[in-house]
């Protein structure tokens, strides 16, 4: 049956509207292009600027910890200080920031430069996203545009693969000049187009937002990974150091969350034991995919001499999850419950990782390929319903927090499966060239996956078993669950 005109109406988006969601789609797509293209170019930067297994992680971790340590004073940042005020400026860092990335003739200029990107995209990303929340209300034009935004975020993490292996097979520098050239068109339409809040009209006030929190918070993270990237390197008292450094910003950080006016997190928040198992869980699944790729990218470049675009059009089907979140998923938690999908995605996840575990010299792609879908359909079960289930029970007011703290898990995660994976690398290789040692770095790095799952399966399916008498929580709608489990789909 044919949709009447003014229900076509309804969801048909005025001419500048629909110029909104461009722009902001548009740069979420290059925030997931970014990360993924750069997993792909890893090889290349180590060969060019001569890094350690160690150090190279670090082209990838400096992003997610400079994102995960400033996530949540973005989102406040847009809320005091102008949504539009707050993206226009961030996105400009962002440029400004890969295009120094590219330049850099140095590992810590990279590093650096990734550190800053990884912030730029902490403010621009809840700038943008709040700026679709507040420009559309709450409907079919609101979840269009949501849907439309979250592809996009998708799409841009699976397509970073192949582009960035076809931009490393000319020269890795383009995988930070071509997000420049990118950033910089969406810059001159989003002056143009995007739409001045309240919070626009009134003078910022700095006092209002929680830097130290933020600071102490990024600090207690990249003190922590350091000091687990180097535990094999250096003496033990100077890695007892190391991480007690990291405790104490920790501590610090927690007297400044109780004694501030506007906290960055509630610690009250984490009495919920759905938050607590589900940021948990986000930190394991994280922790565990970006491992995997970490390993598989450096195994198929380094050991089996793949091209980078080889490697990108490999590791394509790993963003199969861009079309599951929002289709299939939804489907099934609106059947089974969020805390049941979890762990049906996590024991898959397993299963998946576990397959690559006898990886030799001669392995062919057909026979890694059952192992990928397997883990590409996990992370679409897993990452949307665990985002949901990290705000389950949390009061309306304080939905965004609970959204940031998970998203602050997922890139956290991210950085210690990686920094895990390369620390063991680096135990098992050392300074060895010989093929049957990076090997065994390799196969012994694989064991991080698997385990990252297992305890996830742990955490939320010991839940399910507490719980068996209860109803599995539904979610509203298929159509809003579509909405909400895609837009949370990651750039990571």
């Amino acid at each position: 049956m044919s949709v009447s005109s003014p229900q076509r109406a309804k969801v048909r988006m005025p001419a500048r509207a629909r110029a909104v969601v461009f722009v902001l789609s548009g740069t979420i797509f290059l925030e997931g292009i970014d990360l993924s293209m750069m997993g792909v170019a890893l090889p290349s930067i180590r060969a060019d600027l001569g890094l350690s297994t160690p150090e190279l992680q670090w082209v990838m971790s400096a992003f997610v910890l400079g994102y995960a340590g400033f996530v949540l004073l973005g989102g406040r940042a847009a809320d005091l200080l102008g949504r539009r005020r707050m993206f226009l400026l961030w996105l400009t860092v962002f440029l400004v920031a890969s295009g120094l990335g590219g330049m850099a003739g140095e590992g810590w200029m990279l590093i650096t430069a990734r550190f800053v990107t990884g912030v730029a995209a902490a403010f621009m990303t809840p700038a943008g996203l709040s700026i679709i929340t507040t420009t559309f209300e709450e409907g079919e034009r609101r979840n269009k545009a949501l849907l439309v935004y979250a592809g996009m975020a998708a799409a841009g993490f699976s397509l970073g693969m192949m582009v960035g292996g076809a931009l490393a097979a000319v020269h890795w520098r383009w995988v930070f000049f071509a997000p420049v050239i990118a950033a910089l068109l969406l810059l001159i339409t989003a002056v143009r187009v995007l739409p001045a809040g309240p919070a626009e009209q009134r003078r910022p006030r700095l006092r209002d937002l929680d830097l130290a929190g933020a600071v102490t918070l990024t600090a207690t993270m990249l003190i922590l990974v350091l000091g687990l990237v180097r535990v094999h390197e250096v003496p033990v008292v100077e890695s007892l150091i190391t991480f007690g450094a990291a405790a104490l910003f920790g501590i610090v950080f927690v007297i400044i969350e109780r004694r501030v006016a506007a906290p960055l997190i509630r610690f009250g928040i984490l009495r919920s034991p759905s938050v607590v198992r589900a940021n948990l869980a986000a930190l394991l699944v994280l922790g565990g995919f970006n491992a995997y790729q970490f390993i598989l990218v450096l195994y198929l470049q380094e050991l089996r001499d793949w091209t980078p675009l080889q490697t990108g059009l490999a590791l394509m089907v790993l963003g199969f999850d861009a079309v599951l979140a929002p289709t299939l998923t939804p489907r099934l938690v609106a059947r089974f419950g969020n805390a049941k999908v979890i762990t049906a995605g996590l024991v898959l996840a397993a299963i998946g990782y576990g397959l690559f575990l006898p990886l030799d010299l001669d392995r062919s792609y057909l026979t890694m390929l059952p192992a990928m879908v397997i883990i590409a359909v996990s992370f679409a079960l897993v990452y949307g319903p665990t985002t949901i289930l990290a705000t389950d029970g949390v009061t309306e007011s304080e939905q965004g927090l609970a959204g940031g703290l998970v998203n602050t898990s997922f890139q956290f995660g991210a950085a210690l499966g990686i920094a895990a994976a390369s620390v063991i690398i680096s135990a098992v290789i050392g300074g060895s060239h010989d093929p049957q040692q990076q090997l065994a770095g390799y196969r012994s790095a694989l064991l991080v996956p698997p385990v990252a799952a297992a305890l996830g399966v742990l955490i939320v399916g010991s839940a399910l078993l507490r719980r068996r008498a209860q109803p599995a929580r539904i979610l509203p709608e298929t159509q809003s669950s579509a909405a909400s489990t895609a837009v949370r789909e990651p750039t990571s």
